[in-house]
């Protein structure tokens, strides 16, 4: 397992990260995500943590406050020391009946952390995120609210999740100026088959240092290989996710492409289709920490198992050809406008090859 600062601060957090998505799931779409309750999600945990793991991830909604609940007792029961593990949640998602239990006000920030703290059972939290944009609240409430839970010691850090790229460089424009506590990190949707965040985020990231944590790198399951292309290859296992939840939206033939590409990589490899979409996104430079979640330890064991996976230069360009985006303005005037640019560059930076002038 290797370790990674998050984004410029000096907090290293494990390549993979444990997603709590699956814990305390009782109805609805919850229960379609996953209804891990106490013992197997403790399970998981301790599964997770002496594989390597130091990096849990949750939020306030998921299973409507169960998930910190069945998270912060598991770390409790299992005697994890606190130092030993860096917990993340999340706040924006309604938790109450009423206007003010939702969004990124100053009043549901507060409140928020309050009650993922007593859910927790945690002094502080490490890694605080918004866990979407809020077009009711000014940015400078939200973050003057952040900033003030950083000084009174209740957070750590803060991060941002699904924001766009020019949100959240203006969110740390007024950060810098003001003096308050920057967004460390973004979490985002990023896999093989879907690597939107490529055109503008990746970019920003890359330039303002920020760390990247991936949600549902595996597309909903649907990278496992697990869905057939059409019914002649057979079908999906009962209760599987996409067969109830069909998220986040996917371009299943171009998906099914690429699974077609990584196949025979991991038969070469002995290892499963997930491992080696997993692994691809472990190879991706921006890549901080890869957020894997799982319903039984086998799973947890193979996403785990991706982190020995390695991809030879030939496997990542197969990958890469079969899922690149289509070209799209004003990325390809960037290539045309700045090919005689970058010769220039390259030629500058070329070793001498005669005598000195």
């Amino acid at each position: 397992m290797r370790y990674n600062p998050l984004g410029r601060t000096g907090l290293f957090v494990s390549e993979l990260c444990l997603g709590t998505m699956t814990f305390g799931g009782s109805e609805g779409m919850w229960r379609q995500i996953g209804a891990l309750q106490q013992l197997d999600a403790e399970k998981l945990i301790g599964q997770a943590v002496d594989a390597g793991i130091n990096f849990i991830d949750t939020a306030d909604i998921y299973s409507e406050g169960l998930s910190e609940q069945i998270t912060g007792q598991a770390l409790k029961n299992l005697k994890i020391p606190r130092d030993k593990v860096v917990v993340a949640t999340k706040v924006f998602g309604a938790t109450g009946e009423g206007p003010n239990a939702q969004g990124l006000s100053r009043s549901h920030i507060l409140d928020g952390v309050k009650a993922s703290l007593k859910r927790l059972q945690l002094d502080h939290i490490d890694l605080y995120q918004v866990h979407g944009f809020d077009p009711a609240t000014p940015v400078e409430e939200t973050l003057h609210a952040l900033d003030q839970l950083v000084r009174h010691g209740h957070v750590r850090y803060v991060g941002v999740s699904n924001w766009a790229a020019w949100q959240i460089v203006k969110a740390r424009d007024i950060s810098g100026r003001l003096g308050l506590a920057r967004f460390e990190s973004l979490q985002a949707y990023y896999s093989v088959a879907g690597r939107d965040l490529e055109r503008e985020l990746l970019p920003m990231l890359k330039s303002e240092g920020v760390g990247l944590m991936v949600w549902s790198p595996l597309a909903g399951g649907f990278l496992s290989g697990k869905y057939p292309r059409n019914p002649a290859q057979g079908q999906a296992e009962e209760g599987s996710r996409r067969m109830a939840f069909d998220f986040p939206p996917v371009n299943k033939e171009k998906a099914w492409d690429c699974i077609d590409v990584m196949r025979p990589i991991a038969e070469a490899q002995g290892v499963s289709v997930a491992r080696v979409a997993l692994a691809w996104l472990l190879h991706q430079p921006q890549v901080t920490s890869v957020i894997v979640g799982a319903k039984r330890p086998e799973q947890l064991a193979d996403n785990i198992a991706a982190t020995q996976v390695t991809l030879s230069p030939d496997d990542l360009q197969k990958i890469n050809d079969a899922s690149s985006l289509p070209p799209e303005y004003p990325g390809w005037m960037f290539e045309r406008q700045g090919e005689y640019r970058r010769q220039q560059l390259d030629a500058a930076h070329a070793p001498r090859t005669g005598p000195a002038a």
